[in-house]
C-alpha cells in the first residue's frame, strides 16, 4: 500500500508555501498529511473526486467533491489527514500564507471594510458560503490554479507572479462570499437551472427559453445562476460546448 503520495513544493518563501499533492497511480487507498503552520491561512483546492479530510485537532471529518475549496485560518500548528478510497486519485493544491503577510496586505486599520474582511478570514467564515456546503471553484479560479501549477520561472519573477495570483484568488473568494450573502435566493433554483443546461446545452437554448421551460423569470435566472456559480448562464453553456468539442476532437484523432 502506498501511504504517502508524492508531495511537490511549487513555491516557498518566508511568507508563502505552495504544495501540490497528486497520486497518479493510486493503489487501494491514497493518504497524505497536510500541515498548517501556526498563525497561517490555508487555501485548499480539491482537484479530485471524493476526498476525505479529518482535522486532527478537533477530529472533524469532511468529504469534498471535486473542485471545491476552503480558506481556513489556523491559530496553532495543526495537521489534517486526507485520503481517497477505491483507487481514486488524491489531488489537491495547498497554499499556506502567514498571518502577518495577510495583515499587511489587507491593512485592517485603514477602514472598516478591510477590518471586516480580516475578521471573516480569522473566524473561518469563508469555508462554508451557504448551508454548510464548501464553495466550488469558479472558472477563473481554475485558470489561476493551473497557471500557478505550470509556471516554470524562478526567482523574483516567480515570487511576483505567485503573489499577484494569490491576491487575485482572494479577491474572487471575497466577491463570491459577498454575492452569496447579498442575493436572497432559493438554493434549489440555481441547481435546477444548471441541471437543465447540463441536459440541454447541445441544443440551441437561450436564457429566455430556459425561463419558459422551468417557469422562472429570465432576469432571476441570470442573477441567481451568476451568484451561485460565478459564471453567466451563456458563458457556462459556451464552456460546456467547448469541452464537448475538445472531447470529440480527441476521439477522432487517429
Amino acid at each position: 500500500m502506498k501511504n504517502q503520495p508524492d508531495r511537490k513544493v511549487l513555491f516557498r518563501s518566508d511568507d508563502i508555501e505552495i504544495c501540490l499533492q497528486e497520486d497518479l497511480y493510486p493503489e487501494k487507498f491514497s493518504r497524505s498529511m497536510m500541515i498548517e503552520g501556526k498563525s497561517s491561512f490555508n487555501l485548499l483546492f480539491l482537484l479530485s473526486q471524493n476526498i476525505h479530510l479529518e482535522a486532527q485537532d478537533c477530529r472533524t471529518r469532511f468529504k469534498f467533491k471535486k473542485n471545491q475549496y476552503i480558506l481556513h485560518y489556523s491559530p496553532q500548528e495543526n495537521t489534517a489527514e486526507l485520503w481517497t478510497e477505491n483507487q481514486e486519485i488524491l489531488h489537491y493544491l495547498q497554499i499556506q500564507i502567514n498571518y502577518d503577510y495577510i495583515f499587511h496586505l489587507i491593512n485592517p486599520k485603514s477602514n472598516k471594510e478591510n477590518a471586516d474582511i480580516l475578521e471573516n478570514m480569522i473566524k473561518n467564515n469563508y469555508i462554508f458560503l451557504h448551508k454548510q456546503t464548501p464553495p466550488y471553484m469558479t472558472v477563473e479560479m481554475h485558470m489561476i490554479v493551473k497557471e500557478m501549477i505550470s509556471y516554470s520561472k524562478k526567482g523574483v519573477m516567480q515570487r511576483l507572479f505567485i503573489e499577484a495570483k494569490i491576491i487575485k484568488l482572494l479577491i474572487l473568494i471575497f466577491e463570491q462570499f459577498n454575492e452569496k450573502n447579498t442575493v436572497e435566493e432559493s438554493p434549489e433554483i440555481p441547481s435546477m437551472i444548471k441541471k437543465f443546461v447540463d441536459e440541454n446545452y447541445h441544443k440551441n437554448i437561450k436564457v429566455e427559453e430556459i425561463g419558459k421551460c422551468i417557469g422562472i423569470n429570465q432576469n432571476k435566472i441570470r442573477k441567481e445562476f451568476k451568484a451561485q456559480y460565478n459564471i453567466t448562464v451563456s458563458d457556462y453553456i459556451a464552456e460546456l460546448r467547448m469541452l464537448k468539442a475538445k472531447k470529440w476532437s480527441l476521439i477522432k484523432k487517429p
